[in-house]
């Protein structure tokens, strides 16, 4: 037994002054037995010997009275562990991804949990309590309890070691305190590990909620596989986690209307065909019905008026594998000769080509200097003859400088698949045998750029720095017969392509998104991403022909967004969320050292509160005061 009070138990002592005053009665006194008397000395005796028995059991009684009254004001208690001594903290993590849609025995699982949270946990206790977007610290659920009842659905999915890290962060930095994380989770298998630990001083508490069942199917992605002058070809590949099914209706939307619809037998994987019109802009949706996870039944597209990439090729030899690479169809290709050029049309263009210059002006290099800084490409073909000043002037705004022309035949053997412009599909597996172009004479450089295309010595015939692409080697049919090979359609396509990044089909929330906007903004001017009541500004680059636009956790919510500069609609951007979660499979848990594992939220909370949970005596003890007052009472007036 322990007291709350315990400074309280000196007024013990107190329990001498009846004791005292006891003592002063039961004092001696002489008697004189007179003869008149005598006859009732036994009975005096008799009477003396009950008196002196009432005062003993009076001050038995008061004694216990006042000592059972003391004992109460203490606050006597009891508790099976002495961690209600250590000062405590909790901490909640609830898991709101998407995979919490599933439904449990009660409903939702995200939903369940947050009336289980309310449920058990007192209004008043301080908390902290942490979803995948929010963080609520030092708090109490009676302050947060509308913004639990209000909880969505999250995007953000953090992998358990990043959840946890995030709960222990919450805590205080004391070392004397006990530590409880809560975690709140359905544990989906990801490719993330999860080896909680935790200190000596930190219980963690693992509660897994699972579905009733674990089927569930999606659109998984959507593709063109092809266009042609009369239609483009959608292909949808849709999975199934769970039993197969006959007849799955699959239905295509633009701007809300349904325009095709067609049904798919699936077992595993199922993928579907739609024919769509050219030249037409489509803001399409994918939908399916599904009763368990409901985040990925639909799938948001765009097929927009692709924005057409501006190249000018300066020309000194024949470009005729140029106009063939740079097609009408997706390129506004312009040739001109150097002493011809134009200098107002470079701030147009979005990929500038010097194709085999043998001088290249002071004021050609200070414009594409100030071309690239402004987010513009540049491809730099030497020609046999060149100027090495007038050229290395220019690169070295690339950290480059050419040295040597080396006039020996060598192949061209090595291709970096990790480079970006062949990394995205180019090449179905890496090639080590076939037929090598090969130049006669090349450049030796001084450059510590990323190097595309390698020479069988290693040397660089194809290299980066920064927006600039640069070729070792004359490119012309005297030279190299590198313009007749296979490569360089993937290799001069990619550049341009990626000159100006035009919007894919669609994007996946939560990773690093970035693409061009060909716009020309005036100061101050920005652009914003709009979706009836929603309107942000992503992070974004200006430039003088381009915005670049770089998105990430935003936005948050699957939708059409459609891009503005003020009230002016420039094009539409779709985005959808990670399909991660679609796979219902599940971690398995073990417990361990201050690790407790739980399919009930109810029971952990239970646990913890008789971990500290005491019992309190004072009542007892003023029961047995106001009995010992009635024994009292009983023994003043009935004990004669």
């Amino acid at each position: 037994m322990q007291f709350k009070h315990p400074e309280l138990l000196y007024a013990l002592f107190l329990l001498l002054i009846p004791i005292i005053v006891h003592l002063f009665q039961l004092r001696k006194f002489q008697k004189e037995a007179f003869t008149n008397v005598a006859f009732l000395k036994e009975a005096t005796l008799q009477t003396r010997k009950s008196s002196q028995i009432k005062k003993w059991l009076i001050l038995c009684t008061r004694l216990l009275l006042l000592a059972a009254i003391v004992f109460a004001f203490a606050q006597p208690f009891t508790s099976k562990s002495d961690t209600f001594k250590t000062k405590k903290e909790t901490v909640i993590y609830l898991d709101n991804s998407f995979s919490l849609q599933a439904k449990g025995s009660q409903g939702a699982l995200l939903k369940r949990a947050v009336q289980d949270i309310i449920s058990n946990v007192p209004e008043s206790e301080n908390i902290s309590l942490i979803t995948n977007d929010d963080t609520y610290k030092n708090t109490s659920i009676k302050t947060i309890k509308n913004d639990l009842l209000q909880l969505g659905y999250s995007s953000n999915k953090l992998t358990a070691e990043a959840a946890l890290l995030k709960s222990i962060t919450m805590f205080s930095k004391q070392k004397s305190t006990l530590k409880n994380v809560v975690f709140i989770s359905d544990f989906q298998q990801d490719a993330s590990p999860f080896n909680p630990r935790i200190d000596s001083l930190t219980n963690l508490h693992l509660v897994k909620l699972q579905p009733i069942n674990t089927n569930n199917m999606t659109i998984d992605s959507v593709y063109i596989a092809k266009r042609t002058a009369s239609a483009i070809e959608l292909k949808v590949l849709i999975k199934n986690s769970g039993n197969p099914i006959e007849n799955l209706p699959v239905s295509l939307f633009s701007n809300d209307n349904l325009i095709a619809k067609t049904s798919v037998a699936i077992e595993n994987n199922a993928e579907t065909t739609f024919y769509l019109p050219v030249n037409e802009v489509i803001n399409g949706k994918i939908s399916i019905n599904d009763v368990n996870l409901q985040f990925d039944n639909s799938l948001f597209f765009n097929i927009d008026n692709r924005s057409k990439v501006n190249v000018l090729a300066i020309n000194a030899t024949n470009d005729a594998f140029l106009k063939r690479i740079y097609t009408d169809l997706e390129f506004n290709y312009t040739a001109t000769l150097e002493n011809q050029l134009d200098y107002n049309m470079l701030d147009q263009q979005h990929l500038i080509i010097l194709n085999e210059l043998d001088v290249i002006p002071n004021a050609l290099t200070a414009a594409l200097k100030q071309f690239t800084k402004q987010g513009g490409t540049l491809i730099i073909i030497p020609s046999k003859k060149i100027n090495k000043q007038s050229y290395n002037q220019l690169l070295a705004n690339y950290g480059s400088n050419f040295n040597h022309l080396l006039s020996v035949e060598k192949r061209i053997t090595t291709i970096n698949y990790a480079h970006p412009l062949y990394s995205n599909g180019v090449f179905e597996k890496q090639v080590s045998n076939f037929q090598y172009p090969k130049v006669k004479s090349f450049y030796s450089v001084s450059s510590n750029s990323a190097t595309a295309l390698q020479f069988e010595d290693s040397k660089a015939f194809l290299y980066q720095k920064n927006n600039a692409y640069i070729f070792t080697a004359a490119l012309n049919s005297g030279n190299s017969n590198f313009v007749n090979s296979p490569l360089i359609v993937p290799t001069l396509y990619n550049i341009g392509k990626q000159s100006l990044k035009t919007p894919k089909l669609y994007y996946i929330i939560g990773q690093e998104n970035t693409f061009d906007v060909d716009t020309q903004l005036q100061q101050d001017d920005i652009l914003s991403l709009v979706n009836d009541d929603i309107n942000m500004i992503p992070r974004q680059q200006y430039f003088n022909n381009k915005v670049v636009i770089n998105t990430t956790k935003t936005p948050s919510i699957a939708n059409i967004y459609t891009i503005k500069n003020k009230n002016e609609s420039i094009k539409n951007i779709s985005y959808n969320y990670n399909r991660n979660e679609s796979n219902l499979t599940y971690r398995n848990l073990s417990p361990s050292k201050n690790i407790t594992v739980s399919d009930s939220i109810t029971e952990i909370f239970n646990t913890l509160k008789s971990d500290t949970k005491v019992n309190a005596l004072w009542k007892w003890f003023v029961i047995f005061a106001l009995a010992l007052l009635i024994i009292e009472m009983g023994i003043l007036k009935y004990f004669k």
